[in-house]
C-alpha cells in the first residue's frame, strides 16, 4: 500500500512538473518584428509604411493586440498576426512598438519592445540623398575616367602611326569614321546601339554611329589615307623667261 502511494505521489509530482514546463513555454514572450513596406529606414529612424508582426506565433495564439507606446494600434484575431501602419499618422519622435497576445486558455503573453524614431519625409529624403549622391558622383567619375583616359592615351599613340600603315584593331575590331574616312579601333565599353556603336573618332574628334568593318575595308581605308596625304603633281605654267623668249621669236615675223 505504501509502495502504491509512493508511486502515485511521484506520478503527481511529475505531472505537476510537466504542467509547469508547459505553462512556462506557453507564457514565453512573443517575438515581434518590424518590416518596411514603403519608405525609409536607417538605424532606428523610420518613415513611411511599415508592418509589425509576430514571428513564429505559438499554435494556441488566438488574438494579438499591437501597441505604439500605450496606444492600441489595432488587434488581429487570426494568423498571420501582423498589422500595417504609417508613421506619418503618429507624432514624430521616439516610440515603443510592442504586442500582447492571448491564448486559447485565456493567458496573456507580452512581447519584446522595438524602439523606433519616427522622422518626417524631408529628413528621410535628405538622408537618402546624403547616401546616394556620393555613390552617383563616384560612378560618374569612374565613367569619365574610363572614357576620357583611353581617348587621351589613344590620341598620342595613333598620331605616331605613319599614314597608310597597317595597324592592330584589337578584339573589338575597327571602324571607318564617316566624317574623315580614317580607320580606328572600336572601344568595347562605348555605347552599343544594336548592330553598331556610338563612338568618337580619335583623329577628327567627332562622334558617329559606326559598325565593325571587315579587314579588307580597313586596309583600303589605310591606303586611302596615304593617298590623300600625297601632294598632287602641280600643273606647270609658263615662266616670265619663256614668255619673253616667245615674244622675241614672234617678233621676227612681224613687218617693220
Amino acid at each position: 500500500m505504501k509502495k502504491t502511494s509512493l508511486i502515485l505521489t511521484i506520478a503527481l509530482l511529475l505531472t505537476g512538473l510537466t504542467t509547469s514546463i508547459t505553462n512556462a513555454q506557453t507564457t514565453n514572450q512573443l517575438q515581434v518584428g518590424l518590416r518596411r513596406d514603403f519608405g525609409y529606414a536607417l538605424g532606428g529612424d523610420i518613415q513611411g509604411l511599415f508592418t509589425i508582426s509576430v514571428n513564429n506565433p505559438p499554435s494556441d495564439l488566438v488574438k494579438v493586440d499591437f501597441y505604439i507606446d500605450s496606444t492600441l494600434l489595432g488587434e488581429v484575431t487570426k494568423s498571420p498576426f501582423r498589422l500595417q501602419f504609417n508613421t506619418d499618422s503618429y507624432p514624430l519622435g521616439n516610440h515603443s512598438l510592442s504586442a500582447k497576445g492571448f491564448t486559447t486558455a485565456g493567458t496573456e503573453v507580452n512581447s519584446n519592445v522595438i524602439q523606433a524614431n519616427f522622422v518626417p519625409a524631408s529628413s528621410a529624403t535628405g538622408a537618402v540623398l546624403r547616401i546616394v549622391l556620393p555613390i552617383v558622383g563616384l560612378l560618374i567619375l569612374m565613367l569619365i575616367v574610363a572614357l576620357v583616359l583611353p581617348l587621351l592615351q589613344n590620341k598620342g599613340r595613333l598620331s605616331s602611326i605613319p599614314l597608310g600603315a597597317q595597324r592592330n584593331y584589337g578584339i573589338g575590331g575597327g571602324a571607318i569614321c564617316p566624317k574623315c574616312g580614317r580607320p580606328f579601333p572600336i572601344r568595347l565599353w562605348f555605347i552599343n546601339l544594336g548592330t553598331g556603336k556610338l563612338d568618337r573618332c580619335p583623329y577628327c574628334g567627332k562622334w558617329s554611329y559606326v559598325h565593325r568593318s571587315s579587314v579588307e575595308e580597313l586596309r583600303a581605308a589605310e591606303q586611302a589615307e596615304l593617298d590623300q596625304a600625297r601632294p598632287e603633281t602641280p600643273i606647270m605654267g609658263e615662266s616670265e623667261a619663256d614668255k619673253t623668249k616667245k615674244e622675241l621669236d614672234d617678233s621676227r615675223y612681224q613687218d617693220l
